[in-house]
């Protein structure tokens, strides 16, 4: 995919908008501030003044102080970067407004991406920007793009997606990848709003999807699950992982995310994670460096890996 890239600008002296996804608590060891680092580095090399420009939150186009940006400073005072306020503080900002993406835009004079996690969205700092302002991709986002493309262009099979959590709207991608996939198998809470469907044993189901049986309580695949889950890994030559397979966070409902994530971790296939709640739960089982790529994107990766591009890509482009 020819996206523009940082070091096709001349960003020497310039006053760069930066985008980054700062939708986490100001801690610097949070992997999405992590991956905005070589960006920077590059930045500031290249004595460019840098504005970070985010969002924090739902605070529904009010300023809410609980999610200012402001304990982000300290962290980026390392590159010399100015943090600018929450852009979701403005509604202009989800609403795509033109006169707030061109308020942005007289704050600088190039304008970059790095924000892959938010790219699925089609807000003013995200698509509105990138026509008003010479502009490119980070250093991350490049690195997410080659990375999850690989999913698509030619894998090598059989092909796995791993289709787990808590959140309901994540349903519309198992038909998604039903049709390019040779397994999806679906976890986490997901089998409970599959109704009937999800009621067959494990063990009678032979088609491409496996829905997963949880255990009574819910918060948990069961044994049959875990051990069927376990054999289709073991024969993938590339996986996707996207989800915790239960209530990791108690130990009491951690067996199926423990053995799925490190059945994932250990195989052979060229493995990629995304997501919040799998990255935590992928360093809270010490496995960070047992997968090929870990994405910044949850949503973003999954629309990314059905529809092969996002808003911020083609805005870009």
């Amino acid at each position: 995919m020819n996206l523009p890239k940082i070091s096709g600008l001349g960003v020497s002296g310039k006053k760069v908008l930066l985008r980054l996804d700062l939708d986490c608590e100001p801690d610097p060891d949070d992997l999405r501030i992590k991956a905005s680092t070589e960006s920077l580095d590059y930045l500031k090399d290249k004595d460019a003044e840098i504005i970070i420009i985010s969002h924090r939150g739902r605070p529904g186009g009010k300023v809410d102080e609980s999610l200012s940006l402001k304990p982000f400073q300290t962290i980026f005072d390392k590159w010399g970067a100015e943090v600018y306020e929450n852009l979701r503080f403005d509604p202009g900002e989800e609403k795509n407004d033109v006169e707030f993406a061109e308020k942005l835009a007289s704050l600088g004079d190039i304008y970059v991406n790095d924000s892959f996690a938010d790219s699925h969205r089609e807000h003013a700092s995200i698509v509105g920007l990138p026509g008003l302002l010479p502009h490119a991709a980070g250093f991350r986002f490049i690195k997410e793009v080659e990375n999850l493309s690989k999913v698509f262009e030619a894998p090598k099979r059989p092909l796995v997606f791993v289709i787990s959590g808590v959140k309901e709207d994540k349903q519309q991608y198992i038909n998604a990848f039903e049709k390019v996939a040779d397994k999806v198998l679906v976890g986490g809470r997901l089998p409970d709003f599959l109704g009937d469907h999800a009621l067959e044993s494990v063990r009678l189901q032979n088609g491409k999807v496996v829905i997963g049986n949880l255990v009574m309580d819910k918060e948990d695949i069961t044994l049959n699950t875990i051990d069927r889950f376990e054999t289709e890994i073991k024969k993938a030559g590339t996986i996707v992982l996207s989800g915790p397979l239960g209530k990791y966070e108690d130990q009491g409902h951690r067996q199926g995310t423990e053995r799925v994530f490190n059945a994932v971790a250990n195989s052979s296939a060229f493995n990629i994670a995304g997501g919040g709640d799998t990255e935590a739960a992928i360093k809270l089982l010490g496995l960070s460096d047992k997968f090929d790529w870990i994405s910044v994107g949850g949503g973003a990766m999954l629309e990314f890996l059905s529809k092969h591009t996002l808003p911020g890509v083609e805005a870009l482009k």
